[in-house]
Order: C-alpha cells, then structure tokens, then sequence
C-alpha cells in the first residue's frame, strides 16, 4: 500500500482548515478589509476551476510597505471578526508583497510596480468575479472587459490651442 509522505498529508490538512465560512462572506470580509485601509485596485478572480486548493484569488495594491501591512491585518481582523481562520500571512517583514491565506481565499497585497512585473491577473484571471466595491459606487473589481482587438485605431488627438496676441 502506497503511503504518501507526511508532509503531504499535513499541506492537504492545513489547506482545508477554515472551511466554515460560506466563500460569499469570506469574499466579501476580504474585500471590506481592503477597502477600509484604502486598497487600490481590488480584483477577484474564480479559481475553482484551476486548483482545489482555493476557490478565490484576491489581488489588490498598496502604495507603500506600510500600506500593504496594514492591508493585510485588515484582512485578518475582518476575517477573524466574523469567525473565518486565517491560515498564514508572508511577507510582511519586508511588505512588497503581502499573501494573506484564508483557506478557500488567497489574497495577494503588492506594491503597483510588483503587480505590473508578476501580472497575477494573468495567471489566475480568466474567471473574473463581480463585486460591488464601496469606494467606486458602482460594479468593480475584476469585471468583464472588452478585448484589445476592437481598438487597433488610434485615438484621435485632441485639437491645439492656441492663444490670441
């Protein structure tokens, strides 16, 4: 009889711990902990799909390591709040880029310049939630957009001005 190594057994455990939480909430608490320290550009993808391991990527930017660390305790204290478990955090020493674990949500905290290098949206992006985020008024987050092949024209350039003598 094949045994898997322990420390396979010990992954898959910790990875379902924190199953309690309906994803719904736990989405949600993520994203009003985000918006509470003043994430910028919040972006939630389905992975259900892709991994087992987690059903949503949550992906959003801080302006500085100070900012990412306190977006990261927000996260934590909304999720512990409403009873959902906190797996692991990394990366906050250095706070470039912040993971927060919570079991079927992982988000990902970076500073812009590392987001636009490691372009996670293209990784885990081709699901896309809609979410109604408090800061824009409207739907946000990660929607639906319209394919870079419908605008091969260039834009027009705005006329010159010019003053009067």
């Amino acid at each position: 009889m094949y045994r898997p190594p322990y420390g396979t057994i010990l992954f898959i455990t910790t990875c379902t711990i924190g199953k309690n939480m309906e994803i719904t909430k736990l989405q949600r608490a993520i994203i009003d902990g985000l918006e509470d320290v003043k994430a910028q550009d919040i972006k939630v993808f389905n992975t259900t799909h892709l991994t087992a391991l987690f059903d949503r990527v949550i992906v959003a930017s801080g302006t500085s390591n100070r900012q990412t660390k306190a977006l990261a305790n927000s996260v934590r204290d909304k999720v512990k709040g409403l009873g959902g478990d906190v797996i692991s955090t990394e990366g906050e020493e250095v706070g470039e880029w912040v993971l927060v674990d919570c079991g079927d949500a992982v988000v990902h905290i970076l500073q812009p310049a590392l987001r636009q290098y490691y372009n996670l949206e293209e990784v885990w992006g081709d699901k896309p939630v809609r979410v109604k985020l408090q800061s824009s008024g409207g739907f946000s987050g990660a929607q639906v957009s319209v394919s870079d092949d419908e605008d091969d024209e260039p834009a027009a350039k705005p006329a010159r001005k010019t003053t009067r003598r």
